[in-house]
């Protein structure tokens, strides 16, 4: 809960940048990310989910002063 509570501090429209925004391994480049859930992360929050494109496993650590 604590994941999700930072994450929806963060500006709307700053959250829709950031889910476009994640690098695939897969196909070498930036991607959206889909079917993604938030979790802890040291330095903030994480988005785990997968790749729009080819479906393949993708993460962004999104870095947040607390």
């Amino acid at each position: 809960m604590e994941a999700n509570r930072k994450w929806i501090s963060i500006p709307e429209d700053f959250r829709k940048k950031l889910i476009g925004n994640v690098f695939c391994t897969n196909c070498k480049g930036t991607v959206t990310i889909t079917d993604f859930i938030i979790v802890d992360h040291p330095a903030g929050v994480m988005l785990e989910g997968k790749c729009k494109n080819c479906g393949k496993s993708v993460a962004r650590v999104v870095e947040m002063d607390e």
